[in-house]
């Protein structure tokens, strides 16, 4: 019965911000929506979801906060241990190589739900670290979108906390961020490849974030996202990023992600690594 509730609620407060702020909540799954719902009931407190319900319907700024509330912008530095250490040792090195030789154009990758920019800069810092390994300048650009505004700002930005840097080395923090009081800011050099925007996975109308005018890209990061859609849009979203890689790209997932690629037409390139490639470019 409380399941059912739940359900009334959820679709009530889907139909109320549809009509009110033309925002489409229903592609999000059933269970975080109701996690989110029961969140913030217990945050304005509210003794129920149809206090809550009433409450919603009766405070705009609660429904902009609810919204709000389904941006996820929780990520972090080297997030997937083993991921990172495959594209530092492996992956990106042999595009820095293929690209040498055939003297292409530079390495392409998209951030496909960057948050607060730490899975961004993550890649940034590898790719930067290469140029000493070889000794050369090695030409990427990175087009790092989320489809929330406020958290493209934050990564511009690019502030962190110390807490946020836990997962880098003292070596690391040292060289790619300044420290004012007791907040690190990245610094500008590590910056200058990147292109931040808001762009939706879901709009129909564009394969790929405009700046990056024709997609192509050799690296596609789409991590810890998809598990928050309904499974036609995760099939949306992989078949976006996908269709965006260059012939021989990787499309990388978090590692609770994984099974939705390998039920698809995609191939896990180092076991559990969490980077793939569409199984014809085996």
């Amino acid at each position: 019965m409380k399941e059912l509730r739940n359900m009334n609620i959820r679709d009530q407060i889907t139909e109320l911000l549809l009509h009110s702020h033309g925002i489409d909540i229903s592609k999000n799954e059933d269970s975080f929506l109701n996690n989110s719902i029961r969140k913030r009931a217990a945050e304005t407190h509210c003794g129920s979801d149809d206090s809550y319900y009433s409450f919603l319907e009766q405070n705009n700024k609660e429904r902009g906060f609810f919204v709000d509330s389904l941006h996820i912008g929780y990520s972090e530095f080297i997030r997937n241990t083993l991921t990172f250490s495959v594209l530092e040792h492996i992956i990106l090195p042999e595009l820095v190589v293929k690209k040498g030789n055939s003297k292409l154009k530079e390495i392409r990758i998209w951030s496909a739900a960057c948050a607060a920019g730490q899975e961004t800069y993550s890649l940034a810092i590898l790719l930067n670290e290469l140029q000493y390994t070889y000794n050369e300048s090695i030409k990427f650009r990175i087009f790092a979108t989320d489809h929330c505004e406020s958290h493209i700002n934050d990564a511009r930005e690019g502030k962190y906390s110390a807490a946020a840097l836990n997962n880098l080395s003292l070596k690391r923090v040292r060289q790619w961020f300044s420290k004012h009081g007791e907040t690190y800011t990245i610094k500008p050099e590590l910056k200058k490849n990147i292109d931040f925007s808001v762009f939706d996975l879901l709009n129909e109308q564009f394969g790929s974030p405009p700046a990056s005018i024709f997609g192509d890209f050799d690296l596609v990061v789409c991590a810890n996202l998809l598990f928050y859609y309904k499974p036609e849009y995760q099939s949306k979203i992989i078949h976006k990023t996908g269709s965006s890689l260059s012939g021989e790209g990787f499309l990388i997932t978090g590692e609770t992600e994984r099974e939705l690629l390998l039920r698809q037409n995609f191939s896990e390139v180092y076991p559990y690594s969490a980077i793939f490639r569409r199984m014809e470019h085996r």
